[in-house]
């Protein structure tokens, strides 16, 4: 399983060998041998090295999670021969649940669990997004839109913890802040809210398209447009820019979390949780 996971990451046979200390003709024999035994081609081999196909994919996928778990087996053991928790735990957040949600978070869970060492990841919420990190066995848990029109991937499990509504934000002082072009970035939001938007017809076409929310704020605070965005993306605004409702029908967006059934009972994950749960 490690050597399917790292061909799968390494994208080759002598990349992965490299890596596991191992010889190219090991790693290829220990492929060829999993192939036969799966009864599938796992990796399409070429020049440009291996790639795996769909059957490889779920393979890695099924193989990360496995390897977690016997991870997992481990810090588990030894944090209840000591009575503590203890060991790595993998998290997948996007940028705005990073910078506000967490560090918080994060804070009071080495103040309860010192042991637990949380390795945390920026995701952007696009396509499978962070759970499919936490479906691919790369993330332990994922923090991420979820509820609503989102709902839990099938396969995980997760609930939501907030919901944030969404504002018209533009610069500071502008007689007419509905005029401005619109600055948008494609992380936004879900088929919910695009929805809502189609509605309205004040929103304009966006003129501007950014790569995070981070780069939305700083072009409205500049003066280039106005933009509409969820409330964690606009925490700690700056002055420049003016924040203002949108009303009784203003879309709103879930927040939340999604892990695998078989870490969910895991003691990290567990701990994390209740502090997630306490925001």
């Amino acid at each position: 399983m490690r050597i399917l996971v790292a061909v799968e990451r390494e994208r080759g046979f002598s990349a992965a060998a490299q890596v596991l200390g191992l010889t190219q003709s090991a790693v290829s024999h220990s492929v060829r041998g999993t192939e036969r035994k799966v009864g599938a081609v796992l990796f399409e081999r070429g020049r440009k090295g291996a790639t795996p196909t769909p059957a490889g994919a779920a393979a890695a996928a099924h193989a990360r999670r496995v390897l977690r778990l016997l991870d997992t087996l481990v810090a588990e053991a030894r944090g209840a021969a000591r009575g503590a928790a203890e060991g790595p735990l993998r998290i997948a957040a996007f940028r705005s649940a990073a910078l506000h949600l967490l560090p918080a978070v994060l804070e009071r869970l080495a103040a309860r669990h010192p042991g637990i060492e949380p390795e945390v990841r920026i995701v952007r919420e696009l396509g499978e997004g962070t759970a499919g990190e936490v479906a691919a066995g790369r993330a332990d848990i994922g923090i991420g839109t979820v509820g609503g029109t989102t709902p839990v991937p099938a396969g995980l499990i997760g609930d939501a913890l907030l919901e944030e509504p969404y504002a018209l934000v533009h610069p500071a002082g502008h007689p007419d802040p509905r005029s401005l072009p619109l600055v948008d970035w494609h992380e936004n939001c879900g088929s919910y809210t695009r929805d809502w938007w189609r509605r309205q017809d004040w929103i304009p076409r966006a003129t501007v398209l950014t790569e995070d929310d981070g780069a939305v704020l700083s072009m409205v605070s500049s003066g280039h447009g106005m933009a509409i965005m969820p409330a964690l993306s606009l925490t700690g605004a700056p002055d420049t820019v003016e924040i203002t409702d949108l009303g009784a029908e203003r879309p709103t967006r879930s927040v939340g979390y999604v892990t695998t059934p078989e870490l969910a009972s895991s003691t990290a994950v567990r701990a994390l949780i209740r502090e997630l749960r306490a925001l």
